[in-house]
């Protein structure tokens, strides 16, 4: 399907670009100083600002339309690259990812996007497009990341941002609008209400919970991780960028082509309790591993458990939610999400600091402790139709990227 193909491949080149920076990110942090705090403020300011866009961008997509709110986040990403890729200091790296983070907050206009174009049958499935996409990127952005970084401190960001442009020119020449007229609707921009409205509701409120505390664990891990690593087995941007490329691999396998089959069988709740309970326990065992094959090995574990948790958590917001509300909700929970994301990093970041132990400990806990609220969720009935992701057909590919 055409419509399919095209947000495929505009969330696939935004995911490039920020995977690019993921493997070099700890380590230009502490070039300039930074420890488990100021890393761990570095990536929360991402989420932070993730946060406040994402319940500006998916209110806003549902009065203008998806289109105008994901091509001008292309370009504001663009900038965000570039102070990335001049930084020189601290502060220039932390600005970069204000404005990075911002444009982070597309994602709630993307996931709207896949929304229009699917029946809520087609919904969960729809959603594993855009993780694959997001897997892919992830594959393959840590991988030029880490060979870019041969060529200097600056090379990453400048991918980067030359990667942000072409998605520009290719989604501006290319992506059609989705949001019809008649399911537009206007809503205060800056009105956080809808954030409680999704909390006040007794279908919404479980996966509201679980959209908190996922986020604050998983960001938090990413983290302690490097920094673990680092310290323990030694590794470097290239360790991570092959970590990350492991991750993004599994990912694009289970949600591009597996996720469809299982959630027809199993059902969304039934993968987000799973998936959830796996990332606890495999983040609770990273500080008794004790080589980097084994810490390949338990990665895999967490990116199977978190490509099936993912769209099965979207999958079932946008199924709850109504037609003509679908960026509004996605945005809430989304920016849910990102307040666990902007919590997480400093919080495990500064128990890292006192006990690397502890860190891995609490963050696996605090992943339990959404696993246990997942059991709140109400079931969703199963299709009747087998449940696989349609097949994308492929466009001639943009100008360069990961």
């Amino acid at each position: 399907m055409r419509r399919f193909a095209v947000i495929f491949f505009t969330v696939l080149i935004d995911l490039i670009g920020f995977g690019i920076i993921l493997p070099i990110l700890p380590f230009y942090a502490q070039r300039f100083g930074a420890a488990g705090l100021g890393y761990g403020g570095v990536i929360g300011v991402f989420s932070l600002m993730q946060f406040v866009a994402t319940a500006l961008l998916g209110k806003l997509s549902d009065r203008i339309g998806r289109r105008p709110v994901l091509l001008t986040t292309m370009l504001v990403n663009a900038v965000g690259y570039t102070l990335f890729a001049f930084a020189g200091s601290y502060w220039v790296l932390f600005l970069s990812r204000v404005v990075s983070g911002f444009a982070g907050g597309n994602i709630s206009a993307a996931q709207a996007y896949m929304a229009d174009i699917t029946t809520p049958a087609e919904r969960s499935r729809g959603m594993g497009v855009v993780g694959a996409a997001f897997g892919i990127g992830f594959s393959i952005g840590p991988a030029i990341g880490g060979f870019a970084a041969h060529f200097g401190t600056a090379a990453p960001g400048l991918v980067a941002v030359a990667l942000s442009l072409a998605n520009f020119v290719s989604a501006y020449l290319i992506l059609p609008e989705s949001l019809k007229p008649e399911h537009r609707v206007k809503r205060r921009l800056f009105d956080m209400a809808h954030i409680g409205e999704a909390i006040d509701r007794p279908r919404l409120r479980p996966l509201m919970i679980v959209w908190a505390l996922v986020p604050l664990a998983f960001a938090g891990y990413t983290v302690a991780l490097p920094l673990r690593a680092a310290a323990v087995l030694g590794w470097r941007e290239r360790e991570l960028a092959i970590l990350f490329t492991l991750i993004g691999v599994t990912a694009a396998s289970v949600q591009g082509y597996f996720f469809g089959r299982i959630v027809r069988r199993l059902g969304e709740r039934t993968l987000v309790i799973a998936g959830t309970f796996g990332m606890a326990l495999t983040i609770a065992i990273v500080p008794f591993v004790s080589s980097s094959a084994l810490l390949y090995a338990w990665t895999f574990v967490l990116a199977v458990s978190n490509s099936v948790f993912a769209p099965a958590a979207t999958g079932l917001v946008s199924v709850y939610a109504e037609p003509n509300e679908q960026g509004t909700v996605l945005g809430a929970a989304q920016a849910i999400g990102a307040l666990g994301r902007t919590a997480g990093p400093p919080l495990i970041g500064t128990v890292y600091d006192v006990s690397a132990i502890t860190s891995f400990l609490l963050a696996g806990a605090v992943m339990a402790l959404a696993g246990l609220a997942a059991f709140g969720l109400a079931p969703v009935p199963h299709h009747a139709a087998p449940h696989r992701v349609p097949p994308v057909a492929l466009p001639e590919p943009p100008p360069s990227e990961s």
